[in-house]
């Protein structure tokens, strides 16, 4: 199969997926709907496409697709996600680019790892244990699918989380999250009345938390290292007797906090007369080390198909943050794609990248196990 970018196959390809059947195992997967919390059909369809290949195969007890190739003494966990977030995408190829909802985030990453895995040869495997497990529910709060491996799995010596980077780059790190609601009542009364309403109390109160986070950000520079908030919904309503007004924000938690810390610091900020915080579970930052091993491993693999290896920092948040505190390894995330396309009517991946990442997964697979390039 002719694609366009293609610029060079691995010579294992030959005893493992083709690159005909590695976009096919995409395309399948992409075609298969799988919002958080209803992926059991994407699960399966997975493991039984890598039947035969892997040593084991198997979906758990979280609903996560889990694979096993060999029983080498360096334990390595490839951590993609299966689910996707809401909003139908018509699965086609055009320009030689697959259209469709979870493509980049994170269908073509986890697909990637499978491919390159079915393609390494045996002297791989005598070194390495990879298992590659395709985690449920990371786009909802409950992140159910990481959390089930941390408390199924033995911790690896090594970590990829497979999320869009692009082919030429690896994320060191991701931003923390904070989720703040924002309530606000008072008695019914006439709108002709001078009194602030429930609605216009919990806009303060918004403003007075963003005019705290500008503050707190003062002489802060690099957008990893500031605290973001965002707006995200408002709710408001009476019942006759009462009103009130809902608003909730999430927040960006740099490395320099930690979300209990922040929110306690949070909770402290004087608001208008009326108005309640309630917190969600934070999640903190985290930041992997450029001089791993692994993280030498992906430049040495990236430089080997011709590109030029660039590592980044995410303001976003992924499994990396729920199982870091758990898997204290060192870690990197990868995958193809351009993240700002995540959650956007216009997903696609180019096919000529995502074969290129499977490439360079293969060749990382090579270099840790000690066999070069």
């Amino acid at each position: 199969m002719m694609v366009a970018g293609r610029v060079r196959q691995t010579a294992e390809a030959s005893s493992g997926m083709s690159d005909a059947d590695a976009v096919q195992l995409l395309f399948g997967a992409v075609a298969t709907p799988s919002l958080s919390g209803a992926e059991s059909a994407v699960a399966h369809y997975l493991t039984r496409a890598i039947r035969g290949s892997a040593r084991e195969q198997f979906v758990d007890a979280a609903g996560n697709a889990v694979a096993i190739w060999g029983a080498g003494p360096l334990k390595v966990t490839f951590l993609g996600h299966i689910d996707t977030v809401p909003g139908a995408i018509a699965v086609r190829i055009e320009d030689c680019e697959l259209h469709g909802r979870g493509v980049v985030d994170a269908k073509g990453s986890l697909c990637a790892a499978l491919a390159a895995a079915t393609r390494a040869p045996d002297s791989v495997w005598e070194q390495l244990t990879l298992t590659v497990i395709g985690a449920v529910e990371e786009e909802a709060p409950s992140s159910r699918g990481a959390r089930h491996a941390v408390a199924a799995y033995p911790a690896p010596d090594l970590l990829v989380v497979g999320e869009p980077s692009g082919w030429e780059r690896y994320t060191l790190g991701y931003k923390g999250r904070l989720g703040v609601t924002i309530g606000a009542r008072r008695s019914g009364a006439h709108s002709a009345r001078e009194d602030a309403s429930a609605a216009e109390v919990a806009v303060d109160a918004y403003s007075a938390l963003r005019a705290w986070v500008r503050d707190d950000n003062e002489g802060i520079d690099g957008l990893f290292e500031r605290l973001q908030v965002t707006l995200l919904g408002v709710e408001s309503g009476s019942d006759g007797l009462e009103e009130w007004c809902r608003a909730t924000a999430s927040l960006r938690v740099p490395p320099r906090w930690d979300a209990g810390a922040l929110r306690q610091a949070l909770a402290e900020i004087s608001l208008p007369n009326g108005v309640e915080l309630d917190f969600t579970e934070g999640l903190d930052a985290q930041r992997a080390s450029n001089h791993s091993a692994l993280a030498r491993a992906f430049r040495v693999a990236i430089r080997a198909a011709d590109g030029s290896p660039t590592p980044s920092l995410k303001t976003g948040t992924s499994d990396m943050n729920v199982v870091a505190p758990y898997w204290n390894v060192p870690m990197v995330a990868y995958g193809p794609g351009d993240s700002s396309l995540d959650h956007t009517p216009e997903e696609r991946l180019p096919l000529g990248e995502y074969l290129l990442a499977v490439d360079v997964l293969g060749s990382v697979l090579r270099e840790l196990a000690g066999l070069g390039q």
